[in-house]
């Protein structure tokens, strides 16, 4: 019995082999990343790249999938190269364990003729740089806003970047991506939800952000199966 049946069951074989041609490149393994890369492999796309330098940190547990008392400090690219193997082992998969400059961000979208690109990356500047770079090379791309702070789950929604609204992070996406002359053209996944700005806190210390902010279990994990039904039912409609 293939692995596949369900799936088969429900697409057909010629939507199925369109996910088993394609090559879907995930960048950010987090809360969000994490749940869009399973679902997509657990969806028969036949080659990923997956993206991340970070570690496991103990508060990753409450959200992130490879976050395990067990995983404290070990690579994320890493045991995602480990669960999507175990998931099908024909995936043809390329795992680059590191955070990336702009120029590094250059070179992976030139790499690869990626058939769509998943940015869930949590801080603005390296997250600007996939979105400009990716629309210049017009390769398909979904985009996560901000999950943290949102705890209502029917208020997810997926929509061009133009039509997004209450969400701090894609307010200054929009404001930044103005200075390359970009108002619209993919996809984000985001929540209007009212965000209550004590629970967001200021650190000190952290290499990549200034600030973090409450989250749940189940709100990341949306956000990221949201951004990979995006992937599939677009690449299962393509011509």
């Amino acid at each position: 019995m293939s692995w596949q049946e369900r799936t088969l069951l429900l697409l057909g074989d010629e939507k199925v082999k369109k996910l088993n041609d394609a090559h879907v490149l995930v960048i950010g393994l987090g809360g969000v990343g994490g749940f869009a890369a399973e679902a997509i492999a657990r969806a028969g796309v036949g080659k990923m790249t997956i993206v991340d330098g970070d570690t496991v940190d103990p508060s990753n547990r409450n959200r992130q999938l490879i976050a395990l008392s067990s995983t404290h400090e070990e690579s994320k690219a890493q045991l995602f190269e480990k669960r999507l193997k175990d998931i099908n082992p024909d995936l043809n998969l390329e795992v680059i364990n590191m955070f990336m400059d702009e120029q590094e961000i250059e070179d992976l979208l030139s790499a690869a003729p990626y058939d769509y690109v998943v940015e869930c990356i949590d801080t603005l500047t390296p997250k600007l740089h996939v979105i400009v770079k990716s629309m210049a090379k017009k390769l398909p791309l979904i985009s996560s806003m901000g999950a943290g702070g949102k705890v209502d789950p029917s208020k997810a929604r997926i929509a061009d970047i133009s039509k997004s609204y209450n969400c701090t992070l894609a307010r200054q996406v929009r404001k930044r991506l103005k200075e390359f002359k970009i108002k619209k053209g993919f996809k984000v996944v985001f929540s209007p939800e009212h965000i209550d700005h004590s629970k967001v806190k200021v650190v000190e210390g952290m290499t990549y952000k200034k600030s973090v902010i409450g989250t749940i279990s189940y709100m990341p994990a949306i956000f990221g199966l949201n951004c990979a039904s995006v992937v599939i039912r677009d690449l299962v409609e393509r011509d």
